[in-house]
């Protein structure tokens, strides 16, 4: 009995231990992307002037600020994605925006899976929490989440936190959250490689398309969740 209850109390050591250490990494990233980041002027270029700065080294910046802004969600995603097409074209910059984005997607569901909606309410205000909760009664919940990953403007990192906290696999998550990512991840990279290249008019039709097709995407992202939140009223009355 006693051996059981030290081994309980040493899961909790471990667990408060392993949370401080979150909070603290949290802390220190949210410090660097409030102070750091406030030095930027909003132009890709000054993204692109920061990057380069660290030679051959900037890739790892590039992929840190890209881990950071979905861990975080402070800073744009549309803003980092096109300043890696800038800065490193369309290609390097693409593949170094799904590694960021993965790795911190599969750190956020790890984490989430483990404190549960506690831990997400420190990110994530209870009210968006529970406009959300319709996805984890959906029956077709893979297909579901694709489409709101796919559907450009939708609140993505949002979604990232809270998707954890449905049935759904870390695998599964991951999977088809970055198959969906893909299109509107390489529209941001083409634009700022067109840019990059000089080619400023591509680069301006392709972001006055892209912001009209995000436009849209949030409106339909409103409706849909207009439209679930209805149908859980009509049940609960």
């Amino acid at each position: 009995m006693r051996e059981k209850f030290k081994t309980q109390k040493a899961k909790k050591i471990i667990g408060l231990l392993s949370l401080a250490a979150v909070i603290a990494v949290f802390g220190l990233v949210s410090y660097f992307a409030v102070y750091k980041f406030l030095a930027f002027d909003g132009s890709a270029e000054s993204f692109e002037d920061f990057i380069k700065s660290y030679g051959w080294w900037g890739r790892f910046v590039a992929l840190g600020i890209q881990f950071l802004q979905v861990f975080v969600a402070l800073i744009p995603g549309e803003f980092v994605e096109v300043g890696l097409g800038l800065s490193y074209g369309f290609i390097e910059g693409t593949l170094l925006c799904l590694i960021g984005v993965s790795a911190a997607s599969a750190l956020v569901f790890i984490l989430v899976k483990k404190w549960g909606v506690k831990l997400v309410e420190l990110f994530v205000s209870r009210e968006k929490i529970n406009s959300l909760r319709f996805i984890n009664s959906e029956k077709k919940l893979n297909t579901l989440v694709f489409v709101l990953f796919l559907i450009p403007g939708t609140p993505k990192d949002l979604l990232t936190y809270f998707v954890p906290l449905t049935k759904m696999k870390l695998s599964e998550f991951l999977c088809i959250s970055m198959l969906a990512r893909i299109p509107s991840i390489v529209s941001s990279t083409i634009g700022g490689d067109f840019f990059g290249s000089g080619r400023y008019l591509e680069g301006i039709v392709l972001f006055v398309v892209t912001g009209a097709v995000s436009l849209g995407g949030m409106l339909l992202y409103r409706l849909v969740l207009s439209k679930y939140q209805k149908r859980k009223e009509k049940k609960d009355a």
